[in-house]
């Protein structure tokens, strides 16, 4: 039988007395949290519009955010046409016949990643060639997944030499090379990206290619170039929404992929679970439909002005914004022999930071720009609906006023004046993208 602890111990026993309860402390807590009090979109957002002329993301159509507002089935018969449409224009804009194109919901980051993290695994040697901010990304992104990772890193303003790659592939003997076509970080233009491609097939090496910023405002040609995969995402040159991004695999790519020994780490994020979704109609998660029927309607409208009528539009615009930004008196950051079109870097003035030029700009005229990771400059996007004559107006002026507020000496008529000259005359040959 249990003894009651009341009992008294024994004579001369040194078992002690149990100690007397103490009132517990008073720690009660609220049962529920409050409802708090907040702002409606209408009170937060500006009464007027921001004009979004940055690196992203762009303005959107209206046919692209009436799309945004619909929600249908994800595994439905109307879905199921979707999709087919989607990879069809896909591999027009990729320029593929490759059957392997996908969707990602996430950033042109998650396409990144989906396109290291299923070709890479531990022990792959991947050469990297760092341009800058992004290139670096895809170097880290394999680290993670336990590739043998190198960098052939490239002085900013600068690209590879072809001497330069083929020296890093016959030294470093990889399987995978990574380069960005356009580096959206300090505006470089891997110009040289069909004939680094060559390099590395010849030597047995699969081709990555970050075309976030450059798909659809400048030729890229991924099987005549010999691409195995190239990533983007939908709110830059394709003028969509961000968080629905697209990859395309080649052949050899997805061979590579289905080879695999070990399942990838990231599930979602894998392209052999994402194939039952994109191929075979079945289910790997719910997919953001709002935004599969935006970039459907994005891809609609590419198809409907043609990529040859649309890398025209994107040059001949780029061009005239850095003519009128130069007549300004302000300086391009990128040499004109690897500039990118699709963002224009510029200088920051001594004694100004980015943040007082972007700041300067969105509060007094409404118009976005971007500063960049820490490098000295401003950067203004043309890509997808940016490239719009109006917007190059409204977008210089804004500058060249913002300048003079902030003390800057520029020539804003004479800004103006060359941005309306090269418009009225069309792109320069010399810069044509290669």
């Amino acid at each position: 039988m249990r003894e009651s602890s009341n009992v008294p111990a024994p004579a001369g026993s040194t078992k002690k007395a149990p100690p007397a309860r103490q009132k517990p402390l008073d720690t009660a807590m609220p049962t529920t949290i409050p409802c708090p009090q907040v702002e409606s979109l209408d009170a937060i957002l500006p009464e007027e519009p921001l004009l979004m002329m940055g690196a992203g993301p762009v303005p959107i159509p209206a046919a692209v955010a009436k799309a945004n507002t619909i929600v249908i089935n994800h595994l439905g018969g109307t879905m199921v046409k979707v999709i087919g449409q989607v990879k069809t224009m896909a591999r027009y804009v990729f320029q593929t016949n490759s059957k392997w194109v996908l969707g990602v919901a996430g950033p042109g980051s998650a396409a990144m990643e989906m396109a290291i993290s299923n070709l890479a695994w531990t022990g792959t040697r991947v050469l990297a060639i760092k341009n800058g901010f992004f290139s670096e990304r895809m170097a880290e992104m394999g680290r993670r997944v336990g590739a043998d990772v190198s960098l052939l890193d490239v002085p900013d303003r600068s690209v590879a030499s072809l001497e330069e790659v083929a020296e890093a592939i016959r030294r470093e003997r990889p399987e995978i090379v990574t380069i960005v076509q356009g580096e959206t970080s300090n505006t470089v233009c891997n110009h040289q990206l069909k004939d680094i491609a060559a390099l590395a097939k010849a030597a047995g090496a699969l081709v990555v290619v970050d075309a976030v910023c450059t798909l659809s405002t400048m030729p890229l040609e991924m099987d005549a170039w010999g691409i195995d995969a190239v990533i983007t995402g939908g709110q830059k040159g394709l003028s969509s929404i961000p968080g629905v991004s697209l990859i395309a695999f080649s052949d050899a790519a997805w061979e590579r992929v289905k080879g695999r020994t070990a399942p990838n780490a990231h599930w979602c994020l894998d392209a052999s679970l994402a194939e039952n979704f994109w191929h075979n109609a079945g289910y790997h998660y719910t997919a953001p439909v709002s935004g599969v029927l935006a970039l459907h309607e994005a891809l609609r409208l590419v198809c409907a002005e043609t990529l040859e009528k649309r890398f025209a539009r994107h040059l001949k615009c780029s061009v005239a914004l850095q003519e009128g930004i130069s007549a300004l008196g302000l300086q391009l950051y990128t040499p004109e022999a690897c500039r990118l079109n699709s963002v224009v870097g510029i200088e920051v003035p001594a004694g100004l930071s980015p943040g007082d030029i972007c700041g300067h700009i969105s509060r007094q005229h409404q118009v976005e720009i971007s500063g960049s990771f820490g490098l000295p400059i401003v950067r203004i996007g043309q890509m997808g609906e940016q490239c719009r004559e109006h917007n190059l107006f409204r977008t210089l002026h804004a500058l060249g006023r913002t300048m003079v507020d902030l003390g800057v000496p520029v020539d804003l008529p004479a800004g103006v004046a060359a941005l309306e000259k090269s418009l009225s005359s069309g792109a320069r040959a010399a810069v044509a993208p290669r």
